[in-house]
């Protein structure tokens, strides 16, 4: 007994120095479940869909628009899904153009786990954008960057919602649950002061995912947690920036996820050849799938994933290489987004997040049982 105890410090042990992730389960969705998958609809809408229009506007940290974005975010969670959890985790800082001036950044973190986890037990896909936007030139909306990405997180978790409830109540029927495979979680992470406020430097940038970054890895969980701070929780952190324009590429950056990257891909695959995606790009969104390990090198796109890769967190990165023709141009603004392709990404980003959570255990038996969103 005594030396199975010291075995089993010594692997919490080494898993939490090494921040091994656990192996986990990974069902693909059946074609009846996909074919479920609401896109968002209307709440896409430029003008006035619910989710979108409210943060067309500048979002410059320290300004009136950071804070309606701010609000809009909060006030979708609280009324709409009140399971999850709401974090914010504050920050300052100086900028190369604002002085001594202390800018505040804001981080928010939504959340939804098991109901039985203790702290630091479950592991959590992590799903990010930032919701920031370039302090030039002035009156800058920044749709594509990232205003798209983060309302398509905002329609994921709302479309996953309904399925976590009936999976955690068949687990608790079940008295299933307390092992690695099957306490998993998922939060919605919108960050921050991405955006350099002069030139993009180690210091004029990425400002809260920074600070976050650094925060979490001091964040040591109670003695004997299996996951030793929040960072080690995250079995996938999937950066979205730059989308919302039509024909993009998104290559496979990393060969250590590229495994998640080909299950995304295998998702539009099947989607388009099932007729579900409206938009007809000259090729794939994620063409990388066949991509030859001798082919992978050392990405130089920089985003808010560089301060939790240097610790160690797995990345997934959705961002369109080359960047989109209206990047950092006032052209950058809801009337420029292809539409078509962002209720395609909705649909992608939400089944890749069903399989994740292994969610073909509560599959929908009948076409009545769809998720409760427009589209």
């Amino acid at each position: 007994m005594a030396g199975r105890v010291i075995s089993a410090l010594l692997f919490l042990a080494l898993h939490c120095c090494l921040f091994v992730p656990p192996v986990l389960a990974y069902t693909v969705l059946s074609d009846h479940f996909l074919k479920l998958v609401p896109s968002g609809g209307d709440d896409f809408d430029i003008g006035n869909g619910k989710l979108l229009a409210p943060i067309l506007i500048p979002r410059v940290a320290g300004t009136p628009g950071q804070t309606k974005a701010q609000e809009h975010f909060v006030n979708f969670f609280a009324k709409e899904l009140p399971a999850w959890s709401i974090e914010w985790y504050n920050s300052t800082s100086t900028t190369p153009v604002t002085g001594d001036k202390q800018i505040p950044f804001a981080n928010l973190l939504f959340k939804r786990e098991p109901p039985w986890v203790r702290e630091g037990q479950a592991n959590l896909l992590t799903l990010v954008a930032h919701y920031d936007s370039k302090i030039t030139p002035n009156g800058f909306i920044g749709a594509t960057d990232s205003a798209v990405p983060c309302a398509i997180l905002m329609h994921v978790a709302r479309t996953l919602d309904q399925f976590i409830t009936q999976m955690h109540n068949e687990m608790s029927a079940l008295g299933e649950g307390g092992t690695v495979e099957m306490d998993m979680g998922v939060q919605i992470l919108l960050l921050d002061g991405e955006e350099a406020f002069q030139m993009w430097t180690d210091t004029d940038s990425l400002y809260g995912s920074r600070a976050l970054a650094e925060r979490w890895e001091k964040s040591l969980h109670p003695a004997m947690s299996f996951y030793r701070d929040p960072l080690s929780q995250i079995s996938m952190f999937v950066l979205l920036d730059l989308l919302g324009s039509a024909n993009p590429i998104i290559p496979s950056f990393f060969q250590t996820t590229h495994w998640a990257y080909r299950a995304m891909a295998n998702i539009e695959d099947r989607m388009r050849k099932l007729g579900l995606l409206e938009s007809a790009p000259q090729r794939p969104f994620l063409p990388d799938s066949e991509k030859k390990a001798s082919d992978f090198g050392r990405s130089r796109v920089e985003d808010d994933h560089v301060p939790f890769m240097a610790r160690g967190v797995p990345i997934l990165h959705l961002i369109a290489s080359p960047f989109p023709k209206v990047w950092h141009t006032m052209e950058d603004d809801g009337a420029h987004l292809d539409m078509a392709t962002v209720r395609d990404w909705a649909k992608i980003v939400t089944a890749f997040a069903f399989e994740w959570l292994d969610m073909m255990e509560v599959e929908p038996k009948d076409d009545t049982k769809s998720a409760p969103a427009a589209g």
